[in-house]
């Protein structure tokens, strides 16, 4: 059994996002095509629409919008796990072209193709399913879109930044990567690409990670107190048994002579619980304050021994 990545799972509900509106098919069209399209000559002035790729769904989903934005039927070929398609007639190339408006310099798109929130929306979700991924959330937070230049890259960070998402760009094997690695940046992202299956199952994860994390913390921090509690009383036991060994407790002040008792006789219990104990009783700064005098008398007695 093939179990899907998170990533080929957002993929693949994007895949089945058909938009109603042509201006958003057109701005879908336009992402799919600026990373994996080029115009194709044909000989004799002729020329065709070409766009390949290795991913299925992207395959599927170029095809089925070609068709609804234009009412052209597109060839496909595939060999082996690469899948090319082709509007091969001249003029259904030219309409093609205008309309994507990619002949009109080396942008990654043309502002009035993207002038709409929800064709904005469209554009992204062609580019992450061209050249995008995403991490599953269980093992971190990681989505990044692969652009050919820096200047495409930077284009993307502004589309990105419209829904007020920052990313950040690194250069990789000669590509320009935008990522994105806040968990919650990934959702506001899921949500603008209009994934709402994969946004829900990712912050299922996320929620049910930083309640483990935050459990984590409170136990480390519990066991921190737990264990820095365990070596002040052992310490204190140490100093205490180190004056009754060397001069006893009837040198010391009464007050002094009877938390020392009481110490070595209940190791484990808290300063609190100390002082209760005592009669007439005293509060925990109180049995700190005469421990703390112990441990200064033992060291002095240490001292002058050397």
């Amino acid at each position: 059994m093939i179990v899907m990545s998170f990533s080929g799972k957002v993929k693949d509900e994007l895949g089945s996002h058909i938009s109603r509106a042509r201006h958003c098919q057109i701005a879908e069209l336009a992402a799919l095509f600026s990373c994996c399209g080029q115009m194709a000559p044909e000989g004799e002035g002729k020329f065709s629409a070409k766009f390949v790729t290795e991913n299925l769904t992207v395959a599927r989903k170029y095809s089925i919008l070609v068709k609804k934005a234009f009412q052209f039927q597109p060839e496909l070929s595939a060999r082996g796990h690469q899948y090319a398609i082709y509007i091969l007639d001249t003029d259904d190339a030219l309409t093609f072209f205008k309309a994507l408006k990619c002949l009109e310099g080396r942008m990654l798109v043309h502002e009035l193709v993207v002038q709409r929130s929800c064709c904005k929306r469209a554009f992204i979700r062609g580019l992450f399913l061209a050249g995008g991924s995403v991490t599953d959330p269980e093992r971190g937070y990681h989505l990044e879109i692969v652009q050919a230049s820096m200047g495409k890259a930077k284009e993307v960070i502004r589309l990105l930044k419209s829904f007020d998402i920052e990313a950040k760009i690194v250069e990789r094997k000669k590509n320009y990567i935008v990522y994105v690695k806040e968990g919650s940046r990934i959702v506001d992202l899921l949500n603008v690409m209009e994934a709402h299956v994969a946004l829900m199952e990712f912050e299922n994860v996320r929620i049910v990670k930083e309640m483990r994390n935050s459990i984590n913390r409170k136990v480390n921090c519990e066991t921190a107190n737990i264990k820095k509690t365990v070596s002040a009383s052992a310490r204190q036991i140490a100093d205490i048994q180190y004056i009754k060994d060397t001069s006893g407790f009837g040198t010391l002040p009464q007050g002094l002579a009877d938390i020392a008792n009481l110490r070595l006789e209940h190791a484990e219990v808290s300063l609190k619980e100390l002082g209760q104990m005592l009669d007439p009783p005293i509060g925990k700064s109180g049995v700190n304050h005469r421990l703390r005098r112990l441990g200064e008398i033992a060291e002095n007695m240490r001292n002058r021994e050397y």
